[in-house]
């Protein structure tokens, strides 16, 4: 898609936004379940179900995906769209790009050994190689707007909430 494709298939959701804001809250869902036997839980991904478990830093013996993994895994794919999305916008002329996600847990967290240790990933990084001619200056705009409008990379900053209910 070129810049002014996208920019024609998004003036109609820019404008309607603006006149209508309510119209752009878009409901997002997933499924899990307890389906398979260990201390697993089932996603219903987009391409299969995937079965999550316990890292081996936690107990889990590596054949079942970590959560964390794919977290980094949603991240990469909004960074990349995202990027995509705003070099199109910018007619940055990108021959190829290739992505890593890293970021590193302490287990003693999520275990329970040492409350000072918070629960979760940090030192989250998402490097980008991009095969490109573009100037230095036009990346790190590139770079911030993705950061900016990356919806999983913004949503990282906000806590969860978990509620419980009785089956009935």
């Amino acid at each position: 898609m070129d810049r002014e494709s996208l920019r024609a298939a998004q003036a109609p959701l820019r404008a309607r936004y603006r006149a209508e804001p309510s119209s752009a809250i878009a409901p997002l869902s997933a499924r899990a379940a307890w389906s398979e036997p260990g201390i697993t839980c089932t996603v219903d991904g987009w391409a299969g179900p995937v079965r999550a478990g316990l890292h081996t830093a936690t107990g889990g013996d590596g054949s079942d995906a970590c959560s964390a993994e794919m977290l980094l895994q949603a991240l990469l794919g909004c960074a990349g769209v995202t990027m995509r999305s705003v070099a199109t916008v910018m007619d940055l002329d990108v021959r190829a790009a290739r992505f890593e996600g890293t970021c590193v847990y302490d287990a003693r967290g999520t275990l329970g050994v040492d409350r000072e240790v918070p629960v979760g990933v940090r030192d989250v990084v998402v490097r980008a190689v991009l095969d490109t001619d573009a100037a230095d200056t036009d990346l790190a705009r590139l770079a911030s707007s993705t950061e900016r409008y990356c919806v999983v990379g913004q949503s990282l900053n906000v806590p969860v909430r978990i509620v419980i209910e009785r089956a009935g």
